[in-house]
């Protein structure tokens, strides 16, 4: 008898990573670059742990053939969508594998973008700088009876690494003083961030995603962010990140039916101005021009904000 047991289990492929060309007949070329992770779980699989048996265990091997296999087999405009991808690959596993209870697919991509010359799209050649990376992980799991019809789905999408800065407009100011605190009010600062941004969709089966436009929900949600960090008056005055995150998941949970919550990250990358008083020179608070970007300590600011339980149903 084993002296332990197995509490939890997954085990699978990470980093698999896949490039898928659609090539259409006017020369127009697509690209999709991708690292997918597949991990399986299931009660067979606990004598692999507990008694070196392997007799269930699909290899990580042929998970990573199952991913270039469904990335050729697949229509075109599935496998282009990172979302639609992940949750073909999981379903794929729990389908095919009756002793695979569940199946979490993350899918992570740096998007290339399309060069420009002439203010003229090329149709074949891509730049990769300074860009966000995207990401879903779809996982799909077995209810009783065993069948196509009684597989759940959770699936969550985000973006991270979007950095972002701007030069006025934001604020920190009548926050909690006592004895420990030094800061001084800042009326206005210089405010950047690294965002990253997270949301869970409200559908739970394949069918009802496949009403999801993937590629709308992740371009609006970057919009938002970028237009409620840049542009939105309530986080201008007396606001702190955290009224501009706020106004962020607000905004996406109310222009995207399909989304169920969002989550961001908000790391505050400080930038002070630097002290030039012994040179005889001003730069603090209205005089500041020149600043000390500090690398740690930074702010850290997270929050999920979701719909009201009567929207959801």
């Amino acid at each position: 008898m084993e002296s332990s047991i197995v509490k939890s289990q997954a085990y699978g492929k990470d980093r698999v990573r896949v490039v898928r060309v659609v090539r259409h007949a006017d020369g127009w070329q697509e690209i999709a670059d991708y690292w997918v992770c597949c991990l399986l779980s299931g009660d067979k699989f606990e004598s692999s742990f507990t008694k070196g048996d392997n007799r269930m265990v699909v290899a990580t091997d042929s998970q990573k053939n199952t991913v270039y296999y469904l990335a050729k087999t697949l229509p075109a405009a599935t496998v282009m969508v990172p979302e639609a991808f992940a949750a073909e690959i999981a379903s794929f596993m729990v389908n095919k594998y009756a002793h695979v209870t569940s199946c979490q697919v993350k899918v992570t991509t740096k998007p290339w973008e399309r060069m420009q010359f002439v203010g003229k799209a090329h149709p074949h050649s891509f730049l990769r700088e300074g860009k966000e990376t995207r990401w879903t992980e779809a996982v799909v799991t077995k209810t009783a009876p065993p069948s196509a019809s009684a597989l759940t789905v959770k699936l969550t999408s985000g973006f991270y690494d979007l950095e972002v800065l701007k030069t006025t407009n934001s604020s920190f100011t009548n926050f909690w003083r006592d004895e420990l605190t030094t800061l001084p009010d800042m009326p206005d600062r210089l405010l950047s961030t690294k965002v990253l941004c997270q949301w869970q969709y409200l559908a739970k089966t394949l069918d009802a995603l496949k009403a999801a436009d993937f590629n709308a929900v992740y371009a609006g949600a970057k919009r938002n962010t970028l237009d409620a960090f840049a542009n939105d008056p309530r986080a201008w005055v007396n606001a702190s990140v955290q009224t501009t995150l706020y106004i962020m998941a607000d905004r996406i949970l109310g222009e995207f039916a399909a989304v169920d919550d969002v989550y961001y990250a908000l790391p505050n990358i400080h930038y002070f101005p630097f002290d030039l008083t012994p040179f005889g020179l001003k730069n603090l608070q209205a005089d500041a021009e020149v600043y000390m970007p500090i690398a740690d300590p930074s702010g850290y600011i997270t929050a999920t904000v979701s719909r009201p339980p009567k929207a959801r149903l």
